[in-house]
This record gives C-alpha cells, structure tokens and sequence, in this order.
C-alpha cells in the first residue's frame, strides 16, 4: 500500500478528529503498535466473514492461534475458524519463493475446501522483500475463477484502527456492487406490508449476540442485506451498495465504509447501539426516520412500546438487586458508552470508564450519559485499574479478559465485556442476560470466602467461629506491589 493511501485514511472526513486537528487521526509512532497491528486490525475486521478462506501471508507467527481465534458465531460454516498461513521461512525470503508460496496455497484452499472467496493478508515480512500479493491474487481469481481478495494491510503500516479501515476500504473498492441482492418472495410484501433493506457495519457477532436483534428488524419489515462483518457471507457483501439505510455499530472500525457507500450509492447511515434499553430502541427509530416510511414507524413505535413493557417487568427483580451498585468499565470504542447506557438502564452507577480506543464522538456521548466531569481512563496498567476501583469504592470491574487476572488477584468481582465473552448482551433479551450475569458475579458466595481469614489463621479477635463473621466484614486484602515483568504478564494475560 501507498504512503498516500495510508494518509488518506487515517485523513478520515467522517472522523471527529478531524474537527479538532487539521492532519486528522493520530500517526502511528514507534511502540504504538503493541496493543495490535494493522495486520491484526484488517484480520479481526473480516474473519466473521464465513464462508471466506482467510489465508495469512507471512511468518507462522503472524497466524498467532489458528481455531477459533475470535468470538463470532455462525449460523452456519465455519471455514473462517481454520487458520491458514503460507509459513514462509529463511529460506523463502532468501530464495524469493514468497509468490509461489501464495500461489499454491491460494491453490490448496480452493481446491480443498471451496470457499466463496478466499482473503489473502499481506504482512511485515513480503510487503519488505515486495511480493506482488495484488498480482497473485489476479492470477489466481483467473485461474479457478473464484474471487481471490488482496487485503494489504502490513503490521508495520500502523495501528490496529489503521487496519480496520483497510479491511474496510478493501471491501468497498473490490467486493461491493459485485452482485445484485436475491429478490424477495412474490408480492415484494411480507405480512401486508413493503420490506426496506438494510446492512449493518461494524457488528462482528459476538457470542451471537446480534441473533437477540434479527427477529425484531425481520418482524419490522427490515431485511439485513449483510452485516459487516458477523455471520456474514461474501456473497452478501457484495450486496450492500443496495441498502436503504446503514447502521454504524462500531465507528472506531469502519466509519470510512458508510461514508463512501454514502458518496457512491446515496445511502444514509447512522451510528448507534444495540446495547441497552434506550440504545436499542433509538436505533429502530433511526431506520424508521432514515427510511421515511410511515408505515414502518408505526410499526416501530408498536413493537418498542410492546418490547420495552416486557422488559420493563421482567428487569423489575433484577434491578432491585443491583441497585446500588457501583461499577468500573474499562473498554473501548461504542462499549464506552453504550455499555454505560446499558448499566444506567439496571440502576448500576459507572464511575469510571475507558476511552483508549474511543472517538471524540464516543467520549462526547460519555459526558451526555455520565456528566462533563466523567473519568476516562487513559492508562489501563493494572495499578492504575485498582487505584480507580479503591478511589470510587466500586462493586464490580467490567473490562477485557486482559483483565481478568488482575481482577482475581485483587479478589475483585468482573464480568468480561469483550469478544472473548460467553454471553450476548445486544437488544432487549440482551439486557436480561446482563442482569443475570451481573448477579451472579457480584452475589457469588466465593467473594466472602477469599476475603475471609483462612480457617488456619490465628484468630487475633475474640470471634473464633468463622461462620460468625458476616459477609463483607473483612475488607479485600491488599495486592501486594507487583515488579514490571509481574505486571505486564497480568496487563496482557
């Protein structure tokens, strides 16, 4: 890839940095990428495409865990768990055999598994000794006719944000307005009434987390011509030049994709949430307002004040038990403040939350939701989570698995938000399993077991029966200072 291209995208129009510096997003600087590379970012943007063989172009270690490294679901195949890499070595590089290399495994996957696509990503090591990655994948989208997508997104190009906009940018420029949509069944109506298309951009699936939204959009009328990218199929992808009306789940990943469909094809998009009760029903009436179909927002006002009623009564004993409570939420991007919105629904108080991956819209939105004085945390070194959950007496840390093990040490309650999670908190069903978890974390009896004197302690108080001591009596103990190997195992456990 182009320097100028590089420039043109983290040069993003649509991006709220933009309004604030005039060389618009921040430039990778040495050290940067630690936290991901643009590698990592274009791979964890298209990988819940899947039905695609995604082939990694370059060392073994760029493939890092082959199965299931992400947690998407699918409906259906599951080629897109299958790690594939070309594996080059020394003698590779030495020898110039990177092409051929690719060529063949380009080969291997279409003949073995007969993908609908296969993504090739370019990394570090051929994008400096210059393999042609573009020119392969030509040759080879000749040669068996299945479409073989470049995706030059090389670690050392910048951050993980970077290559989430390349992946992004790949897609728009080579995939979309490929196909035309299937028609819909005879009529063009279903139940009475027209069916609007519409495609979702950022949305990976999480734990299966958009199966919670999908019947509320299909009994509005609302096909999904594609989500970019969870449970996705290419074939779908190449649709979404059709849509009527975008929806940017995630801006931090892909907002340079609604805005160019926006610039090519006319369609309208908005950025929202599907995390929480207000989010959630706000954006069913931005389709409905975007769309501008009076019988859909009739529809919509029906269905969120029948959705809204339920929920109503069945968070009712949830709310009484976590009112009260105070949590820390340290993630990023849309999670910044959609999650908040999604605990004040329940009556929880976020103290504080992190904005290391958040737009200048997304801590915007923060202040909305928590006050122009909101702590944001920059810095998320263990020490400095612990001293923000003492400082603000907090019930609960709400963050990555990165996190976990500093949590558990300290013998802290957490409750895992990101993609390695095991539940999905997206829509209305999606605000009860977060109740539920939250529960079942901050209730758990183990929490008054590790804070509590072991029973071979000698007893320095007249109370010798340890079962006479209430819950929540003895304080956490303190965590002991950790030297700078202990904690940065406990950062990127």
């Amino acid at each position: 890839m182009k320097q100028k291209d590089i420039a043109a995208l983290l040069d993003e129009p649509a991006c709220e940095h933009n309004k604030k510096e005039k060389s618009g997003c921040a430039k990778p600087k040495p050290g940067a990428t630690a936290g991901g590379c643009a590698f990592d970012g274009a791979q964890i943007a298209l990988l819940p495409i899947v039905d695609v063989a995604h082939i990694v172009h370059g060392s073994i270690a760029c493939a890092g865990s082959a199965w299931d490294n992400r947690g998407t679901r699918s409906t259906g195949p599951e080629l897109f768990k299958l790690g594939m890499t070309t594996d080059l070595t020394e003698q590779d590089v030495i020898m110039g055999r990177g092409e051929k290399r690719l060529f063949h495994g380009i080969k291997q996957a279409i003949e073995t598994y007969e993908p609908s696509a296969v993504f090739v990503y370019n990394t570090c090591v051929p994008a400096l000794i210059g393999d042609d990655v573009g020119a392969v994948c030509k040759a080879a989208t000749e040669r068996w006719g299945t479409p073989v997508i470049a995706v030059d997104a090389a670690g050392f190009y910048g951050t993980k944000n970077l290559g989430n906009r390349i992946a992004g940018e790949t897609m728009v420029r080579q995939v979309c307005g490929t196909r035309e949509p299937d028609p819909l069944p005879a009529g063009v109506e279903r139940g009475g009434f027209k069916v609007h298309d519409i495609t979702l951009i950022g949305e990976y699936n999480i734990a299966g987390e958009l199966w919670h939204v999908l019947p509320l959009l299909d009994e509005l009328g609302l096909r999904v011509l594609c989500t970019l990218s969870g449970d996705a199929r290419f074939r779908e992808v190449q649709t979404m030049h059709r849509s009527e009306a975008n929806m940017m789940v995630c801006s931090k990943a892909m907002i340079n994709v609604a805005r160019q469909l926006k610039e090519r094809y006319g369609t309208p998009w908005f950025e929202g949430s599907f995390y929480g009760v207000a989010d959630m029903s706000r954006a069913l009436r931005d389709f409905a307002r975007l769309i501008h179909d009076p019988a859909l927002t009739e529809r919509t006002e029906a269905l969120i004040a029948r959705e809204e009623t339920r929920l109503r009564e069945a968070l009712a004993p949830w709310r009484e038990r976590l009112a009260g409570k105070r949590a820390l939420l340290y993630t990023g991007g849309v999670k910044s403040w959609s999650v908040v919105s999604a605990l004040q629904d329940l009556g929880i108080s976020v103290v504080a939350t992190g904005t290391k991956k958040s737009t200048e819209d997304d801590k915007a939105r923060i202040r909305e939701l928590m006050g122009q004085d909101a702590p944001m945390i920059e810095d998320g070194n263990p020490r400095s989570l612990l001293d923000l959950y003492n400082r603000y007496d907090a019930d609960v840390m709400i963050a990555g698995g990165r996190n976990m093990y500093t949590a558990l040490k300290a013998r802290i309650p957490f409750l895992d938000i990101n993609q390695e999670r095991e539940f999905g908190y997206a829509g209305y069903d999606g605000m009860l399993e977060l109740a539920r978890q939250l529960c079942v974390t901050l209730e758990s009896p183990i929490w008054a077991a590790v804070r509590s004197a072991p029973p071979w302690a000698v007893p320095t108080s007249p109370v010798t029966d340890p079962e006479s001591v209430p819950v929540g009596a003895l304080a956490p103990a303190p965590v002991a200072e950790q030297d700078d190997t202990e904690q940065e195992v406990a950062t990127h456990a």
